[in-house]
């Protein structure tokens, strides 16, 4: 199948041509993923799903974007599978992380690798992407545009409104990265989209803030209103290690408040870490997910039910 825009596989997208690598050493090199990780001390229910994480490389056929500012590991399809495996997931959705910009070659061939029927892409698109690349890309997988104002390199805040409008006739969603400091000025804007909204890495609510935020009630009330999820991954908000005491309360809250809008992803490769920060161990943080959805129906509605209904898994 040719690639949306109509590229080969081994080619960037039309829409963002990847270009050269920076010059060695001029942007920080993240740290790579456990090459080994705990079995978790629970098996998830059949169809679980992993609705985050990313596939970077390899590096000779998909070129980082020059927009990027740091360098990430290889992290290849095998290296993924294992993870799944070792962790009892079935259903995957492959989100195109900020270093290829908006060339979503290695994301949606990622798809097409993993397995159409199983697998979703969220993707990063320009603001005056075509209504032919958009029908390719959902044709290939893609149910989702991401918004990342934490690393940038891709659309602009400006053109939300209208790309949300392009979208809903395609049934996406837009995916929100940020501060949760942001969120209440933002809630206004991100209430009145006609799409859904799923706020990325616990909304963004750092665990120094907690439930008592005007960040976390701004997230709340976007839950409660219906038009928002909210991915659960703790290790980004939170000050400590695991098991990430400070992030406890706000997951617990979560799954409290509206488990019927609540996801799980690993976050794998787990990007944007550098130096002595405690690389997160995959199966620990699926073990902490079934601290706060301590019953087979949370556990059911969050992995497998609630994914299901927002990425259009059969």
């Amino acid at each position: 199948m040719p690639f949306p825009g109509g590229a080969s596989p081994a080619q960037p997208s039309v829409d963002a041509p990847a270009v050269a690598h920076p010059a060695a050493g001029a942007l920080p090199d993240c740290l790579a993923p456990l090459d080994a990780i705990s079995a978790p001390s629970w098996s998830p229910p059949a169809h679980a799903t992993d609705c985050h994480f990313h596939i970077n490389g390899p590096y000779d056929r998909y070129l980082l974007s020059r927009g990027r500012i740091y360098n990430p590991p290889a992290a290849l399809i095998p290296d993924y599978l294992r993870v799944a495996r070792a962790l009892g997931l079935e259903r995957m959705v492959v989100v195109q992380p900020s270093t290829f910009g908006t060339d979503n070659t290695c994301t949606l061939d990622a798809v097409r690798a993993l397995g159409p029927d199983r697998t979703r892409a969220v993707v990063v698109v320009d603001d005056d992407v075509s209504e032919a690349t958009l029908a390719a890309m959902h044709a290939a997988g893609a149910r989702g545009v991401r918004y990342n104002i934490i690393h940038g390199n891709g659309p602009s805040l400006g053109h939300l409104a209208r790309l949300a409008e392009r979208l809903a006739p395609l049934g996406w969603h837009i995916q929100f990265y940020g501060d949760a400091e942001r969120l209440p000025d933002l809630e206004p804007m991100l209430a009145a989209l006609p799409v859904p909204i799923v706020l990325d890495h616990m909304a963004g609510v750092r665990g120094e803030l907690g439930v008592t935020s005007a960040g976390f009630r701004a997230a709340e009330r976007l839950l409660a209103s219906g038009q928002a999820y909210v991915k659960l991954c703790a290790y980004r908000s939170s000050a400590h290690g695991f098991p990430y005491p400070d992030v406890d309360p706000i997951g617990r809250r979560f799954v409290e408040a509206a488990p019927e809008r609540c996801l799980w992803g690993t976050d794998w490769p787990h990007p944007s870490l550098f130096g002595a920060t405690q690389m997160p161990d995959d199966g620990r943080l699926l073990d902490l997910l079934g601290t706060w959805a301590a019953t087979q129906a949370l556990r059911q509605q969050i992995l497998v039910d609630n994914p299901a209904r927002l990425y259009g898994f059969a």
